[in-house]
């Protein structure tokens, strides 16, 4: 099926360049941050106007620490609670087209840095969640699972409590956390296999998960950002626009 249908676009030549790759390829991995939820509502840690330049009593890169969940964990689920947790954000464009593109067998795999679950709520099967997701939340003492629900339920600032007394604590890797390694491992995997790497909506300032680009091996490294990254000399394909925009023009 030809994805540069569509006569009435006047389509740039680096955007057809991806259409192109796209549908010429069955082997794409897809790398993604913030940006691609910035487009359902929620708002990026690092934007102008984004969380990280809003007043709080700390700044979020320390509220969002373990350490001070360990020592403040009141003030740090009121931040949790008032800033982190979107239930009705809806999947974006871009969410939705790659969830097309996996159908399609196109996709073999995304890797987010996200945490709002959205990839899922599409319809993605294969996502690995670098930093976790807040749908999932366990007791630290029993490992009782809790749903999204609980969190939203418990009142501002109370910390939550699972049955036997634990504390229950989101599934999401904070500051000072290290990241799970079969989930480096299996990304590091896709990444090396793929075909075409598409790179979008992420500033690739935050290690280890920016490194994993460095393990790409082929020719079609495609980035998509609004801003300048770090990794854009080494992009063979590089794109300044919104993903939503670029991610449209894909046919069914």
């Amino acid at each position: 099926m030809d994805l540069l249908s569509g006569k009435d676009h006047i389509i740039e030549p680096d955007v057809e360049k991806f259409l192109k790759w796209v549908d010429e390829s069955d082997n794409i991995v897809f790398f993604g941050g913030a940006g691609v939820s910035t487009e359902s509502g929620i708002p990026d840690f690092r934007s102008v106007d984004g969380l990280y330049n809003q007043q709080y009593d700390y700044p979020p890169e320390t509220i969002l620490s373990h350490s001070f969940y360990m020592s403040k964990p009141e003030e740090f689920f009121r931040f949790y609670r008032n800033k982190m947790l979107f239930p009705d954000a809806q999947p974006s464009t871009t969410h939705i087209k790659l969830a097309e593109l996996e159908k399609r067998g196109k996709l073999k795999g995304i890797i987010t840095q996200n945490i709002d679950g959205l990839h899922q709520k599409a319809g993605s099967i294969k996502v690995i969640e670098l930093h976790g997701s807040v749908l999932r939340n366990y007791c630290e003492r029993c490992h009782k699972f809790y749903g999204l629900e609980t969190m939203l339920d418990s009142q501002n600032g109370i910390i939550p409590v699972c049955s036997c007394g634990g504390r229950i604590k989101p599934d999401v890797v904070l500051y000072e956390e290290g990241l799970d390694d079969n989930n480096i491992n299996e990304a590091v995997r896709l990444i090396m296999g793929a075909d075409v790497l598409i790179v979008g909506g992420t500033s690739l300032g935050v290690y280890p998960a920016a490194g994993l680009i460095d393990y790409y091996q082929g020719n079609k490294l495609v980035l998509i950002n609004k801003s300048e990254t770090p990794y854009d000399r080494k992009a063979d394909l590089l794109i300044h626009k919104p993903l939503g925009q670029v991610f449209g023009l894909i046919k069914d």
